[in-house]
């Protein structure tokens, strides 16, 4: 162990109970470290934040306060503790979702999402895309990092989907609905979600679009997710919302990618990672369809996005 993993195990031992056998890290995760770790009979999940995780825009105190909230919604594991900036969680013995079943839980997800946005829980930051665009790039650049050309086309993308979308009514989101975030636990059956750490005041339409994206959603599973979450068949201006947070996602993984490659000590791709995304996202811009979906979009901007 390191003397740092071991500092914290030592102050778990006097906050929760004693350690028993050595910490298990668990595979996955891009960003950080995670360990399963058996203190007084019960397993839980440490978790290590990765070197200048706050240059990602990550606020670690939003981020427990969205699983405090997500767990007593009975969507997300319990938090047990927090040392220092590593947040403790009871291990929920589970397994990853595939494809087709994360398609058959998408009216559950969107149940889920739903009550999270409604609980009106108060996090202490600001989820905006075309913002941590601008950051990303600013902080990749001081570390002597060269933005990709394709930056710029994110850019002006995110604008143009700011301004079609506008500020509707910030509600707590969680933002980082990867495939890998969204898990089965075998006691129950439940779908949870994990890994809160972007959660933060937003546009609930970006959780729809981002799971939708990176779960590789067809059209279908999207008019399900839709009708679920809003409880009714959505109108036309709904779906283009979520086409342009599909890119909008995209966006931000790209630029999520650039500034990786220039922070991160992790050994992964994340130049291909951001090369990948904005790639989908030219080609998604590129289509015919996007002019219509932003004027879609635009002409339903007196409501939030929520289902009155």
């Amino acid at each position: 162990m390191t003397g740092e993993l071991n500092d914290i195990l030592e102050r778990l031992e006097v906050a929760v109970a004693p350690l028993q056998g050595e910490p298990r890290e668990l595979a996955g995760g891009i960003t950080n470290r995670n360990y399963r770790v058996t203190l007084g009979g019960s397993d839980y999940v440490v978790r290590r934040p990765g070197k200048d995780t706050e240059l990602l825009g990550i606020d670690r105190t939003a981020e427990l306060l969205a699983n405090e909230t997500a767990a007593a919604l009975g969507i997300a594991p319990a938090v047990a503790a927090i040392v220092g900036d590593c947040l403790v969680t009871r291990f929920v013995s589970c397994r990853s979702l595939q494809h087709d079943e994360l398609v058959g839980a998408v009216g559950e997800i969107a149940l889920a999402l739903r009550a999270f946005h409604d609980s009106r829980a108060q996090l202490p930051t600001r989820f905006s895309v075309p913002q941590l665009l601008e950051d990303y790039a600013a902080i990749a650049q001081r570390r002597g990092a060269s933005l990709p050309a394709s930056y710029a086309d994110a850019r002006a993308a995110a604008g143009r989907i700011a301004a079609a979308l506008g500020h509707g009514d910030e509600r707590p989101c969680h933002n980082d609905l990867l495939a890998g975030n969204l898990i089965r636990a075998e006691e129950d059956g439940r779908t949870l979600l994990v890994d809160w750490e972007y959660a933060g005041m937003g546009d609930p339409r970006f959780d729809l679009g981002n799971l939708s994206v990176n779960n590789e959603f067809d059209e279908a599973t999207d008019e399900r997710l839709l009708h679920v979450y809003y409880g009714a068949r959505p109108s036309d201006s709904q779906r283009a919302a979520l086409r342009l947070m599909r890119v909008l996602s995209d966006a931000r993984e790209g630029a999520w990618g650039v500034v990786q490659g220039a922070i991160s000590e992790l050994d992964f791709d994340f130049a291909g990672y951001a090369r990948e995304h904005f790639e989908r996202l030219r080609a998604a811009v590129g289509q015919g369809e996007f002019a219509e979906w932003l004027a879609s979009a635009a002409s339903d901007r007196g409501t939030d996005g929520q289902a009155a």
